[in-house]
């Protein structure tokens, strides 16, 4: 069967697929939990259609597509969905009016989707849908509103933070306030009567300041460990993924630095770390050192060395990190 011929039975199915699918989505979304709101989302976006999706063939996009609307899937999983089955079909044929008129009919649900995505705070989620509209339709009228949404609930959210804090922050000093006032009381009664019990009552004032010192000592060290735990939480999910990437590189050529001069003569050995990104082409894109041992003695000629690097094509630009050892052995 031609491709005209299926996304034309396709555009008579689309609506009614569309009815229930939206129906599905919205039943799903109304029975998920509120996401915790977040000042900024935890790392960017994914881009609009995945690699995975781009590496398929016309054939298979066009088999998935017609799945994924049969399945509800109209925008989510990402990676698995109708609207980047049809951007990827529509990058290999894109003269196809059955797979324009497809995006056409599903862009509108795309957006109610990213609207709630908005509305429960998933910046993330709201993000990755922005992005499947704008390469459907860069001057779609309903981006630029949606885009400055997304900008807005995300600074709301943070502005809300940061005054939760404030009040929480003012609510702990008035009740500090109101104790110390309250004790100040309590040992000018009991200095007027007995000054054993006025020693006492500043005995126990002091114990009081202390704990509240120890609770608050208590406390930042409970918040420190937790951004701690957190952090080292991000690091080991980013770990597997840049090491898959990493490991996805072959290198074509990678020639040795020049030995500077200076460090030949007096013997100098030393290591540089250095990270790099390696475009689509193989070819080395950026480069930094990251620590380098000693410092600023290798660095400029390990730079110009990987700046050199040649590695195999990729799908995606790949962003790792090499050592490169100098011995004058």
């Amino acid at each position: 069967m031609s491709l005209i011929q299926t996304t034309g039975r396709l555009r008579y199915a689309v609506p009614l697929l569309l009815i229930v699918a939206l129906a599905a989505c919205s039943k799903d979304e109304a029975a998920a939990p509120a996401a915790t709101p977040a000042a900024a989302p935890a790392a960017p976006p994914p881009p609009a259609v995945s690699a995975q999706v781009q590496a398929m063939d016309a054939d298979a996009l066009r088999e998935a597509a017609t799945k994924a609307l049969r399945e509800n899937r109209i925008y989510a999983p990402g990676g698995d969905n109708a609207m980047e089955y049809y951007l990827a079909l529509r990058d290999k044929l894109p003269n196809d009016p059955g797979v324009s008129s497809a995006l056409t009919d599903l862009m509108p649900y795309t957006l109610i989707a990213a609207e709630q995505s908005i509305a429960r705070e998933e910046f993330t989620e709201a993000q990755r849908l922005s992005a499947i509209i704008e390469k459907a339709d860069p001057k779609a009228p309903a981006l630029p509103r949606l885009q400055q949404s997304i900008a807005a609930s995300q600074q709301a959210v943070a502005q809300r933070a940061v005054t939760d804090e404030a009040a929480k922050t003012k609510a702990a000093e008035d009740a500090r306030l109101k104790e110390q006032q309250r004790l100040t009381q309590v040992a000018e009664q009991q200095r007027a009567t007995e000054a054993a019990a006025a020693q006492q009552l500043v005995q126990q004032q002091e114990a009081a300041r202390a704990e509240a010192a120890r609770q608050e000592t208590e406390r930042q060290a409970a918040a420190q460990r937790e951004a701690a735990e957190r952090q080292a939480a991000a690091a080991r999910a980013a770990v597997p993924a840049a090491a898959a990437q990493a490991q996805s590189l072959r290198a074509v050529s990678t020639p040795a630095p020049r030995y500077p001069p200076e460090a030949l003569r007096s013997g100098t050995s030393g290591e540089v770390l250095v990270e790099i990104t390696v475009g689509t082409d193989g070819s080395v894109t950026n480069a930094r050192v990251v620590r380098a041992n000693p410092a600023r003695v290798f660095d400029r000629e390990a730079l110009n060395a990987v700046r050199r690097w040649r590695f195999e094509p990729v799908d995606a630009p790949v962003t790792t990190r090499r050592t490169i050892g100098f011995s004058p052995g």
